[in-house]
């Protein structure tokens, strides 16, 4: 099976069952990450959600962003809070109807690709590579990710044996010693790299422009229906974030986060310590959803083509974008 047979098995469907909607007027679904640590999960737990938005918001936890699509494609998740934006950009260039609603977190620390430590092989030798197992999330920020590195040291994708993998699968074949690189984030990734080492840290990956950022998204339809509920979800997302930037609350904030995530308290302050939550403000400017993430999802979709992964992009990912609720949203 080809690498783009997989991803594209992976989307299959996605266009057929975008109408699809199985939310109630009393209650929405919402996707998120375990192990995965962010100021919303404060706001979860204190049930600030379903009291500023009136309504029962049932959390659902997924290993990927392409699960996600999956779920939001089939009804039974409403929104989805730090979507990786490649399984995004997958899912609507195979003509899944979906928006990006913000901007969820900005990390390119906490995405990476690790090489096990016995092939002493770092970015200088990069090369040696060539012929090797790498096991991938495929259509995910790590998948981007990858293929941007392999691209930028010329190793050719036809040389490795690339398998498809979540992030604790792939964690766990490394340290087996049954892969010889995996890529992955957040918990997955700081137990790869016990057992090797990053080519490229996040601010060199920056430099060769692999941005590596989250969203919350939405099927296209369902939005526009319950666009005031929209946005005040978002505006309880964005609350959330403004108390932990402001500094003032991480005593009371963390534990919250750290046991909801599923993790230690220092296991939690490592990873979001990595993590960047844009002001709403900043969101809505042209680095963001003012432009910047429309011009970025192209680049990832071409990347995409190129590489053989999806058959082919969209013209533009503007009509990917809503930023009306975000909006809304700053003006509660």
């Amino acid at each position: 099976m080809t690498l783009k047979t997989r991803l594209m098995g992976a989307v299959a469907g996605l266009a057929v069952l975008a109408g699809a909607s199985a939310a109630s007027a009393d209650e929405i679904t919402v996707g998120y990450f375990l192990e995965w640590p962010m100021p919303f999960e404060y706001a979860k737990v204190m049930g600030t959600y379903d009291e500023e938005m009136g309504v029962t918001v049932n959390w659902v936890s997924f290993d990927t962003g392409t699960a996600m699509s999956a779920a939001m494609a089939s009804g039974d998740v409403q929104l989805s809070v730090s979507q990786g934006v490649p399984p995004f950009v997958v899912a609507t260039s195979a003509g899944q109807d979906l928006q990006i609603l913000d901007v969820a977190v900005s990390y390119s620390d906490n995405d990476n690709c690790v090489v096990r430590a016995d092939l002493e092989i770092d970015k200088m030798s990069a090369g040696e590579l060539a012929g090797k197992k790498v096991a991938v999330p495929l259509g995910t920020a790590a998948h981007y990710g990858f293929l941007k590195q392999m691209s930028h040291f010329g190793v050719d994708l036809g040389s490795l044996e690339v398998v498809d993998m979540a992030p604790p699968d792939g964690a766990a074949a490394i340290a087996q010693g049954a892969v010889d690189m995996a890529c992955g984030w957040g918990g997955s990734l700081r137990r790869m790299k016990e057992h090797g080492n990053v080519l490229l840290t996040g601010a060199e990956k920056e430099e060769l422009g692999i941005l590596v950022f989250d969203v919350t998204s939405g099927p296209a339809g369902w939005v526009a229906e319950n666009s005031d509920l929209v946005a005040k979800f978002l505006k309880v997302t964005g609350d959330a974030n403004a108390m932990w930037n402001s500094g003032e609350h991480k005593a009371e904030m963390l534990p919250v986060i750290a046991k909801d995530a599923g993790m230690d308290m220092e296991a939690t302050e490592a990873t979001i310590s990595t993590f960047i939550f844009p002001p709403v403000a900043d969101q809505l400017g042209p680095k963001w959803l003012g432009g910047g993430a429309q011009t970025f999802m192209k680049g990832v979709a071409d990347v995409f083509v190129e590489a053989g992964s999806i058959d082919a992009a969209l013209d533009s990912y503007d009509n990917a974008v809503n930023s009306a609720p975000l909006q809304a949203a700053s003006d509660m």
